[in-house]
């Protein structure tokens, strides 16, 4: 039998390096899928590039998809990127960085890349305890979304593979999350969290993304390699 294989959703980011370092460690060839999706800047698939090389990723396949033309995010469009949110205000409302049915997009794009491989897992980052309330991150949405995909596909169908979408960090604080990545020798040097960075690439430090980066690897007690602006 074969090497088990698995395809990643890989953004270039905290997240979803550690799940590809996760199913590398319990031994899947991975497939890692990023995608160009008219996000504000390019700079997260340079990370994801970056991570599918590190971490021995068998192939990395880069889609395009403009989702710039659905608009209705700060991430895709004109919108102004929220900054210096509390916790608290994070989680009041789904946030303008929400793209709409992202990641139902991309674990489609997902699902069909696996039927063709016969790989029966997907790997996604997303997370419920420390995140900026995205209402695609939760249990519910993923358990939902997996029986779909076993409804959807020939090979499901057929009972030929039954599709695993696995979300190792999903009850994990970003803290709890940093810790298992760098036990996993991660160099977060090399991924990109920001949603709106210089033109010279530095993080804002002060995104939701930013600030949430910031509390984990506070709380972690652990030095980010990338350093935040003020």
């Amino acid at each position: 039998m074969g090497e088990k294989k698995a395809v990643v959703l890989l953004s270039g980011g905290l997240d979803s390096t550690t799940v590809m370092a996760i199913a590398r460690s319990e031994g899947y060839e991975i497939y890692g899928l990023s995608f160009r999706y008219g996000q504000r800047h390019a700079l997260e698939l340079e990370a994801a590039r970056r991570v599918a090389k590190a971490l021995g990723a068998k192939e990395h396949l880069v889609m395009d998809i403009d989702l710039a033309k659905i608009g209705g995010s700060a991430l895709t469009g004109d919108i102004e990127v929220p900054k210096g949110r509390d916790e608290g205000e994070m989680k009041r409302e789904i946030p303008v960085t929400y793209v709409p049915a992202r990641n139902t997009i991309f674990l489609s794009h997902a699902l069909a890349w696996a039927e063709v491989l016969e790989a029966s897992d997907i790997f996604i980052g997303v997370n419920a305890v420390d995140y900026s309330g995205y209402p695609d991150c939760r249990p519910q949405y993923i358990e939902a979304f997996e029986r779909m995909a076993n409804l959807a596909t020939k090979a499901g169908v057929e009972g030929r593979t039954r599709v695993k979408i696995r979300t190792p960090l999903i009850n994990m604080t970003k803290a709890d999350i940093i810790r298992e990545g760098i036990e996993l020798g991660i160099d977060y040097g090399m991924t990109h969290s920001c949603y709106d960075p210089s033109p010279e690439g530095m993080p804002c430090g002060r995104c939701d993304s930013c600030l949430l980066r910031k509390k984990g690897f506070r709380e972690a007690g652990i030095t980010d390699p990338v350093t935040l602006s003020r």
